[in-house]
C-alpha cells in the first residue's frame, strides 16, 4: 500500500452548490504528501475541521468569488488575526484576478474594526489579514485611476511602469448602468479588438507576464489554469502535481468543447454608436463591452483548452439541465473529460449520475491517475454502475437486470426509480441499489418502515419499524463482493 505521507489525498468538506438543502457549499481538505492546504472554503470549515485543525492549514486555494466558494474567507481571515494562539496570516493562494475582487468584497467586513483598548474605530489594510501568494502570471496592463491637474479624476490603461496606452491599443469602456470598467485590447497579432481576460490563456504573452508564479508545497507544483475555464466573473481552475499524480479542479465552469470552438472562431462585427474616427481615438467609451468585442476567445486559448485535462484525475462541478455558467450532466459527452478519471461535485441535492459522484465526508486518493475512495486503510475503486444522491444520503447501483430499480433519462437527465412504469422518460437498464454508509454499501429494501442506522461502534444496524417500535440487526458491507474485477496493481 502506498505511503500515507505521498501521494494526493481530497477530504470533500463540502460539494453543494448555492441553493443547497443540505447547507454544505464547496470545500475540500487537500493532503498533499506531509502538508495540507484548503481549496474553496465554502463549507462549514469550523464546524468539520476545528479551530485546532485550521491552525495546521498552511494556505488556502480559492478559485473564484461566488459565495458558495467562499462563504467562510472573511471569518476564516479574522480567526488567523485575532485567534491568541495563532502568530501567522492566513496564506492565501490565487490569481491576481481573483485577488482584487475578494479584497473588494471583504473589505467592507474586514477594514474596519476597534482598536486595543477598544476607544476608538479603526481602518485595518486587508493585508494585515492575509499573506498573498499569486498563482497565475500578472497582467502586463491594467486600468488605473488618474488625478489631473484640474482636480478631475480620468481612467486609463497602464503597463506595470505606469505609461499609458494610447486608444489605438486600448480603451476602457464603462458599462452605463453598473459603472463598471472592462479594459478593450488590440490583439497585435489579429488586429481585432478584444477583452484580454477573457481572450488569452496564461501563456498569452501579448498580456501575460512569463513567471507563472507556480507554488511549491512539499514537492509538488500549484498552477492556476485559465484555459479550459468559462464563468463569467474572473476564475481560476488548479492544476496540483508532483510529475507523478496530477489532480485538477476545473472550478465552476462551461465545458463544452462546441462552444469553445464558437468562441475562437467567431468573428463578431462590432456595434458602433460613434463614428470610426471617434472610436479609434476615444481612450474611455461608456457602453457595453460586448458591442466593441470582436472575437471572445483566442485560437491559442482553445487549444490549450482542449489538452488541459489529459492524463490527469479532475474533480468537476456539474448541473443538472441547462445552465449558462455550469456544465450540464447532458453535456459531459462535448467535454474532453473521461469518466474514469473525473470526480463530479457541485450537484443539486437530488442527482443521478453514471459518472462518479463525490459526496461530503468522503476522502479520495489518487492513484495511478484514478480516484480511489479512502476506508479506514482500503483504497476502494470507484467502479459502480450508478450513483445518486438524495436528500444528503448516497446511494450505488450495480446492474441486475432482475434488480430492484429501474433507471430512465428524460431531458437528457437520468431518474430512478423503484416503480415499474417510465414516467415518460425511456428505460436504460435496471439495477440493485445500495446505500452507502461510511463508505460501506448495504442494500436498499422497496419497504417504508426499514432504515439502517450506523452505530458509534462505526457496525450497521438495520432497522424495521411497526406499532410496537423497532426491531434491528447488524449486517455486513457488500461493497468488497461487488466490487469488479482490477486490472493491474493498485498500490
Amino acid at each position: 500500500m502506498d505511503n500515507a505521507m505521498d501521494g494526493i489525498t481530497v477530504q470533500i468538506l463540502g460539494d453543494h452548490g448555492p441553493f443547497s438543502r443540505t447547507g454544505k457549499s464547496v470545500g475540500y481538505k487537500l493532503c498533499l504528501g506531509s502538508s495540507t492546504l484548503l481549496l474553496d472554503c465554502g463549507a462549514p470549515l469550523f464546524q468539520q475541521i476545528g479551530g485546532h485543525g485550521l491552525q495546521e492549514i498552511e494556505g488556502l486555494i480559492l478559485t473564484h468569488c461566488h459565495d458558495d466558494h467562499k462563504r467562510w474567507f472573511t471569518d476564516l481571515a479574522l480567526f488567523y488575526r485575532y485567534a491568541p494562539d495563532i502568530r501567522r496570516k492566513l496564506r492565501l493562494l490565487t490569481t491576481e484576478a481573483v485577488y482584487h475582487n475578494l479584497k473588494a468584497a471583504s473589505m467592507p467586513i474586514l477594514g474596519t474594526g476597534l482598536s486595543d483598548d477598544a476607544t476608538t474605530v479603526t481602518d485595518v489594510a486587508f493585508e494585515d489579514f492575509i499573506d498573498y501568494r499569486i498563482i497565475g502570471p500578472k497582467a502586463r496592463y491594467g486600468i488605473v485611476t488618474r488625478e489631473e491637474d484640474s482636480g478631475k479624476y480620468a481612467l486609463e490603461v497602464v503597463d506595470r511602469e505606469g505609461n499609458v496606452l494610447p486608444p489605438e491599443a486600448a480603451k476602457v469602456i464603462i458599462h452605463p448602468a453598473t459603472k463598471k470598467t472592462r479594459m478593450l485590447f488590440k490583439d497585435p497579432d489579429c488586429g481585432e479588438w478584444i477583452e484580454p481576460e477573457h481572450f488569452y490563456p496564461f501563456s498569452g504573452a501579448h498580456f501575460y507576464e512569463e513567471d507563472r508564479n507556480i507554488y511549491a508545497c512539499a514537492g509538488y507544483a500549484i498552477e492556476a489554469l485559465t484555459a479550459p475555464v468559462w464563468h463569467g466573473i474572473s476564475c481560476t481552475g488548479v492544476k496540483i502535481s508532483n510529475g507523478a499524480e496530477t489532480l485538477i479542479f476545473s472550478s465552476d465552469t462551461v465545458h463544452d468543447k462546441r462552444l469553445w470552438k464558437r468562441l475562437c472562431s467567431e468573428r463578431r462585427p462590432q456595434q458602433l454608436r460613434m463614428s470610426k474616427g471617434e472610436f479609434e481615438s476615444a481612450a474611455v467609451i461608456y457602453g457595453d463591452i460586448n458591442d466593441y468585442i470582436e472575437r471572445i476567445w483566442s485560437e491559442e486559448r482553445y487549444a490549450e483548452a482542449v489538452t488541459a485535462f489529459a492524463n490527469a484525475a479532475v474533480i468537476h462541478d456539474i448541473s443538472a439541465g441547462s445552465n449558462v455558467v455550469h456544465t450540464g450532466y447532458q453535456n459531459l459527452g462535448n467535454t474532453t473529460l473521461h469518466k474514469e478519471q473525473t470526480l463530479l461535485a457541485h450537484c443539486p441535492d437530488r442527482f443521478t449520475s453514471e459518472w462518479p459522484l463525490c459526496h461530503t465526508g468522503k476522502s479520495y486518493r489518487i492513484v495511478k491517475g484514478r480516484f480511489r475512495e479512502v476506508v479506514g486503510d482500503r483504497r476502494h475503486l470507484l467502479d459502480a454502475d450508478l450513483y445518486h444522491k438524495k436528500n444528503g444520503r448516497f446511494f450505488v447501483g450495480y446492474r441486475n437486470d432482475e434488480g430492484n430499480y429501474a433507471v430512465f433519462r428524460e431531458k437528457g437527465l437520468l431518474k430512478l426509480s423503484p416503480e415499474h412504469e417510465n414516467h415518460g422518460g425511456r428505460l436504460l437498464y435496471r439495477v440493485d441499489l445500495y446505500e452507502d454508509m461510511a463508505g460501506g454499501y448495504f442494500p436498499v429494501f422497496n419497504e417504508p418502515d426499514v432504515s439502517y442506522f450506523e452505530r458509534d461502534d462505526g457496525r450497521v444496524e438495520l432497522l424495521r419499524f411497526n406499532d410496537r417500535g423497532s426491531t434491528g440487526k447488524i449486517v455486513e458491507d457488500q461493497r468488497e463482493y461487488l466490487e469488479k474485477p482490477w486490472e493491474g496493481n493498485m498500490d
